[in-house]
């Protein structure tokens, strides 16, 4: 008898926790693909196209090493359709005496699978996912007894726990944080660099085909499908990233333009979510190109902040606030989601083309998300619950435990200033300043009221009307409350009548 070693869509690591003591000759490897998983939110076409090859890709290479895999694919004519009915399948075909497993980072499957045991009459074993930086019990210590919890202060002790960026006890050019200049807009006639990609092989190629008979009602174009799904092509990917975008990372990665989708970012995060890479592997990359003088300090600072900051702090607080955390909504947003936040169709050139580059790959990159498509959710007061499934739904990098504090605390502030003091509000002169959207819109910016002002202007005025009250006692929003009250109460009235009259339209 041996141990059965469930291995997730999202733990494809030969070194992951379930894997590192097992025994060739008696233990068995199980990954499956199921429509369950596939299906609880309706993910993008291409998200599903990436796990299962990357899946399939992944069982390949235990094969090769002589494990034993049992290998469920979704066109199997025995196939349950859910993860337990998959094990609960094996045992009753193989002798085990134990289920071992590496900790899901889902809420919902993590609370499922902790009745497995009781379920299925078998001991199960449950392993810390050890792929992170910051154990649950390490942020959980590092987060009690703090009245707030700041990103900045977390992201100092990962320094200083890595050593990355680090000279003794002091971080590396005297500063912990160059963001301040990480914000610049692209030059005009700026081309950025091309950017590493993989032709689909016989195994992604019969994937898309499965995926174009069983999900074609899923959002997503198919037709770019260019993602790694091989470590090896993972690593290529990140090697691509450090060589030809990582120097430029930090003066552009807010920055945004028409038809260019990728610019300088690192185009890693489905990988390293999905477990092809390591988080450690990933900055010490970077930083060996800031020690070779090959990328300066601020484009290296602000990508590990990414990872090994923002990352793991996202993922800290994800565990420490559910599961009553994704039912908050401290702005009370009861707005239905817009129609085009699935078709593109909308004459905001901003929002539109956003929208078009994430149903071709599967991808915005952070500032998209957050001051556009999350911008305008929260200035239109649109329901968190339909927010977050359709972030949850649209990228191949999401899973809850990073996308809900992300959308949910950040975006929308939901959580009423948990992962931020105040709300990521902005008008339409912050995409003006780091974009050039704006000139191919047939709104302008520089008009605030009006058939031609930008949407983006009024509305994020009458969002401050609406919730001027509880505004007030924010200490971060005195400027903005300033402002305001510098209006004419006949100017305030005109912010919500053409607000009103834009939001009940969509």
């Amino acid at each position: 008898m041996g141990k059965l070693r469930l291995v997730l869509g999202d733990q494809l690591h030969r070194n992951i926790a379930a894997l590192s003591d097992i025994d060739k000759k008696n233990d068995i490897v199980l990954m499956a693909e199921v429509m369950g998983e596939a299906t609880y939110v309706k993910h993008h076409q291409q998200k599903i196209v990436f796990l299962f090859s990357a899946m399939r890709h992944f069982a390949k290479a235990l094969k090769a090493e002589k494990i034993n895999i049992r290998y469920v694919e979704l066109d199997d004519k025995e196939n349950t359709g859910s993860l337990l009915g998959e094990v609960k399948r094996c045992l009753s075909e193989e002798e085990i005496d134990e289920i071992v497993f590496t900790a899901c980072g889902e809420y919902r499957l993590a609370e499922d699978m902790a009745g497995w045991a009781r379920k299925l009459n078998c001991p199960v074993q449950i392993r810390e996912d050890d792929r992170f930086i910051a154990s649950l019990e390490e942020f959980e210590a590092w987060a009690s007894g703090r009245k707030n919890l700041t990103m900045e202060y977390f992201y100092r002790e990962m320094r200083k726990k890595t050593g990355l960026l680090m000279k003794g006890d002091k971080p590396i050019g005297g500063k912990w944080n160059y963001d301040a200049q990480n914000r610049k807009k692209l030059p005009k006639g700026y081309t950025p660099p091309e950017r590493f990609s993989v032709k689909p092989d016989k195994i992604t190629k019969d994937v898309i085909s499965l995926v174009k008979d069983h999900f074609n009602d899923h959002f997503g174009s198919l037709e770019n499908f260019q993602y790694a799904v091989t470590r090896d092509d993972a690593l290529r990917a990140l090697d691509d990233f450090i060589d030809v975008a990582l120097p430029a990372f930090g003066d552009y990665q807010d920055a945004m333009a028409t038809g260019e989708d990728f610019l300088h970012h690192s185009l890693v995060s489905a990988y390293l979510n999905a477990g092809l890479l390591t988080p450690l592997e990933i900055c010490e990359a970077a930083v060996e190109a800031y020690h070779d003088d090959h990328a300066p300090l601020n484009a290296v600072e602000g990508f590990v902040r990414q990872i090994i900051g923002w990352r793991e702090f996202i993922r800290g607080l994800y565990w420490l606030e559910m599961p009553s955390y994704k039912e908050t909504n401290a702005l009370k947003a009861d707005r239905p989601l817009p129609d085009f936040y699935w078709t593109g169709k909308t004459d905001m050139h901003c929002l539109s083309e956003v929208v078009r580059a994430t149903r071709d790959y599967a991808y915005a990159h952070h500032i998209q998300r957050l001051m556009v498509t999350g911008n305008f959710a929260l200035l239109a007061g649109i329901l968190p619950e339909a927010v977050n499934e359709w972030y949850l739904i649209v990228y191949a990098d999401a899973y809850e435990w990073v996308q809900l504090p992300n959308t949910h605390g950040m975006a929308l502030w939901a959580d009423g200033g948990v992962v931020g003091t105040k709300p990521y509000a902005a008008s339409g002169s912050y995409i003006q300043r780091m974009s050039n959207y704006c000139s191919s819109c047939d709104y302008s910016p520089s008009k605030k009221l009006g058939e031609e002002a930008c949407p983006f202007n009024y509305l994020y005025w009458d969002f401050i009307l609406r919730h001027e009250k509880k505004f007030r006692q924010n200490h971060r929003m005195g400027m903005v409350m300033r402002n305001l009250d510098r209006k004419e109460e006949a100017e305030k009235k005109e912010i919500k009548k053409q607000a009103k009259a834009f939001l009940d339209a969509l």
